[in-house]
């Protein structure tokens, strides 16, 4: 049977320094994390014995010898662990302080726990000779730790410790454009943003993860310090089920800052509803699950043509009052419309949606909007219109291409247009 010895260092309680004893026994638990300071490497010593007496005068020196002075001792193990933090450190970063190490034998099992008995996911490395976290603690937290090694010769020892991770003074405020349980197009953009600068953007990723049904895999772009959007390579697959993790109120984001948020969010993709607007022949082909229709529309003028490339529904936003004093650098007749049927595809204004106030003939014919994508549409708007049929058929997430526009192409960070980068540069 291995021998295990427990080795409980000396610790300064209440200003006092008290030396504890190192006692046999058998594996496993055992010890508080109060009770035993074991980060500088407590080495197992053998057990102080008893000094003799001094044998009365005429006594023999061959009297039998009792039970209790011939037992042998307990073997002392060669084994030194390290546990870092120290026992009673507090304000602990949660990232990276927590090491465990052996000398002089190979660790054998490392339990990290907080006061509710849930563990800490960790691994030794391959040669027994450390143990780590696989990611960061939880901020504001106690924790007990537990360490088993053994030397050459089997002999185990055990070491105990305790500690508590800060409870951060600053956190950042994380926002995305995904509810819980929605369902959403092929192309959906999950877009993350904070209301702090981001310093530490492998971390802030790593703490964001997406898991699918299917296995499609999702990737994180940022776009300045502030914003992280996230997509699969392709378009998403219809019925794909998402899952968005978020493992952030532990991450510090820049010094000093954390990511204040633990939370799941589940979404579903849809059916699959791809548009291509031709502003050269002003014509809008919807496929819908592999059925094809063609839709006449109106795009952006020459002065205001609309932004070539692939947008995304941003959201669906119904009656929307739209005014030329908001357009820099707006010519030609002022107007202040109430716009029905409205889906934004850009940050900078770019929609698709009814109009009331053009004749008929203009639909399929020309192009006479500001930069938008119009269909035909009654004053209010109304569900039996092509706008309104397409508007009450569509998803956010959808996906709308423009093609054959004299303006340039929309950049990935306008809106969630993403898809007009390359994977490799994603």
């Amino acid at each position: 049977m291995t021998s295990i010895r427990k080795v409980m260092a000396a610790g300064l309680i209440g200003g006092a320094l008290v030396l504890t004893s190192a006692c046999g026994g058998g594996g496993g638990g055992g010890g508080t994390a109060a009770k035993a300071e074991l980060g500088g490497g407590a080495t197992a010593g053998s057990p102080s014995s008893a000094g003799s007496a001094a044998a009365p005068a005429g006594s023999s020196s061959e009297a039998p010898a009792s039970p209790a002075a011939t037992s042998a001792a307990p073997k002392a193990s060669q084994a030194v662990v390290d546990i870092q933090p120290k026992n009673g450190a507090v304000d602990v970063a949660p990232n990276g302080a927590l090491k465990v190490a052996v000398a002089g034998g190979k660790l054998t099992t490392v339990k990290v726990s907080d006061k509710t008995g849930k563990e800490v996911a960790g691994a030794l490395a391959a040669d027994g000779s450390s143990w780590a976290p696989s990611g960061p603690l939880a901020v504001g937290t106690a924790y007990q730790v537990s360490a088993l090694a053994e030397d050459a010769g089997g002999v185990a020892v055990e070491a105990v410790s305790g500690f508590s991770t800060l409870a951060p003074e600053r956190e950042s405020k994380a926002s995305d454009n995904v509810q819980d349980n929605a369902t959403y197009g092929v192309g959906m953009i999950v877009s993350v943003t904070f209301d702090k600068d981001v310093k530490n953007k492998e971390a802030v990723a790593r703490g964001i993860t997406f898991e699918t049904d299917n296995g499609t895999v999702v990737k994180g772009h940022w776009f300045g310090n502030r914003r992280l959007d996230f997509r699969p390579e392709k378009h998403w697959t219809p019925g794909t089920k998402v899952t968005v993790k978020y493992r952030l109120k532990s991450v510090e984001i820049a010094p000093g800052v954390y990511g204040g948020v633990d939370r799941d969010e589940p979404f579903t993709i849809g059916r699959s509803q791809i548009s291509t607007v031709d502003a050269k022949t002003h014509k809008m082909t919807v496929v819908r699950d592999g059925q094809s229709s063609v839709l006449n529309i109106t795009s952006g003028d020459s002065e205001f043509p609309t932004w070539n490339g692939t947008m995304v529904v941003m959201s669906k936003e119904g009656v929307v009052r739209m005014q030329s004093s908001t357009l820099p650098g707006m010519t030609g007749e002022p107007y202040d419309k109430q716009v029905p049927h409205s889906m934004r595809l850009t940050d900078s204004g770019t929609y698709v949606h009814g109009n009331w106030w053009r004749p008929a003939s203009v639909f399929g014919t020309e192009n006479t909007s500001h930069g938008c994508v119009a269909l035909q549409d009654v004053k209010g708007g109304a569900p039996g219109t092509e706008a309104g049929k397409f508007y009450d058929g569509s998803l956010i997430g959808d996906i709308v291409t423009v093609l054959n526009s004299t303006r340039g192409q929309v950049k990935p960070d306008n809106g969630l247009s993403g898809w007009n980068m390359d994977w490799s540069a994603w």
